[in-house]
C-alpha cells in the first residue's frame, strides 16, 4: 500500500461542515520546531484521533486550539468563526472542551461535588470558593443535571465519595463528566486512558461511545493505546516531529508503512 501522505480529507468530499478547521500551525520553542504548518480537521459530531511518538507535537497542537498557546502562525476556526485570537475562556464559552493527560480534580471534595461546580460555572450562577465551602444551596435545576450526568457515567455508587478514595478509572469517569457539563460541542481528549490496565481502557472506551452517541458533541482523542483508537474514531492523523505525515481512515493509516515505522515501531 503507498504511503498516506495528504492534506486532510475536504469537507466536501466527505459532505460534511467541519466543526474545527485548524490550518498551518506551526510553533517554535527556541528554535525547534514542534509544529510544522499542521492542517487538522473535525466534524460536527465526529470522533477523530491524533496519534504520534513521544515528543511529535501533540500536546502542543492541542494547546494552540484550544488558546493555552499561540501559535506563531496559522488559523484555527471553530464552528465557522476565527478563534486564533481568542483566549483560552473564550474558545471553551464557544463550545470546546478539554481533559488532561495528567488527572486534575479537587481532593476533598465528591464526585458531585465535581459535577455542580462545573455546571454553576456554565451557567454563571453562584463562586467557585462559596460552591467548594458549601456556602450556597444547589437549585432544582442544578441538581437535575448534576444527578443526570452522575447516571449517564454510572456513578451513582462513588458519587458522595471524596474522588482521592477513586480509583484512577473511576476518576478518568469524574473528569470525562465535569468536561460534558459544559455541553461542549467539541472535546479535546489528551491521553484518557493514561494509567489505566486493559480492562479499564476497555470500560473508558465504551463508556465516551456510549455518551457522545447520545449526544453527538465531536472529539478529537489523543491517545497511545492503539487498540482505544481503533474502537473509537473513524478518521486518523499521525504526527512525527512536528509534521503531519499521514492523515485518512483509521485502517488505512495504521496499516500504513512510514506510520509502522514511525509510531508503532515495525522493521519495514
Amino acid at each position: 500500500m503507498s504511503t498516506v501522505r495528504r492534506p486532510p480529507v475536504e469537507a466536501s468530499l466527505r459532505g460534511d461542515v467541519e466543526l474545527l478547521e485548524a490550518r498551518g500551525i506551526r510553533k517554535n520553542f527556541s528554535g525547534i520546531t514542534a509544529l510544522n504548518g499542521v492542517d487538522l480537521d473535525v466534524g460536527y459530531g465526529e470522533m477523530v484521533g491524533l496519534i504520534g511518538p513521544n515528543g511529535a507535537g501533540k500536546t502542543t497542537l492541542f494547546n494552540c486550539m484550544l488558546g493555552m498557546l499561540r501559535a506563531d502562525s496559522g488559523v484555527v476556526q471553530f464552528d465557522g468563526r476565527d478563534v486564533s485570537a481568542l483566549p483560552v475562556y473564550k474558545r471553551a464559552r464557544r463550545g470546546i472542551g478539554r481533559t488532561f493527560q495528567r488527572l486534575e480534580l479537587f481532593s476533598g471534595t465528591t464526585v458531585r461535588d465535581h459535577f455542580l461546580v462545573t455546571e454553576r460555572r456554565r451557567n454563571g450562577s453562584g463562586h467557585l470558593w462559596k460552591d467548594l465551602l458549601n456556602l450556597s444551596n444547589p437549585t432544582d435545576d442544578e441538581m437535575f443535571r448534576t444527578n443526570r450526568m452522575i447516571e449517564l457515567l454510572g456513578l451513582q455508587a462513588e458519587a458522595d465519595q471524596p474522588v482521592e478514595s477513586l480509583s484512577l478509572g473511576r476518576g478518568r469517569l469524574v473528569e470525562l463528566g465535569r468536561a460534558l457539563m459544559s455541553e461542549p460541542k467539541l472535546l479535546l481528549l489528551d491521553e484518557p486512558s493514561s494509567g489505566l490496565d486493559a480492562k479499564e481502557t476497555a470500560a473508558l472506551a465504551e463508556r465516551l461511545r456510549t455518551v457522545q452517541e447520545q449526544h453527538e458533541f465531536a472529539v478529537l482523542l489523543v491517545e497511545h493505546d492503539v487498540e482505544m483508537v481503533q474502537s473509537l474514531v473513524t478518521r486518523l492523523y499521525v504526527l512525527d516531529f512536528g509534521t503531519l505525515i499521514a492523515a485518512g481512515a483509521t485502517a488505512e493509516v495504521l496499516g500504513d508503512a512510514a506510520v509502522r515505522k514511525a509510531y508503532l515501531g515495525d522493521i519495514v
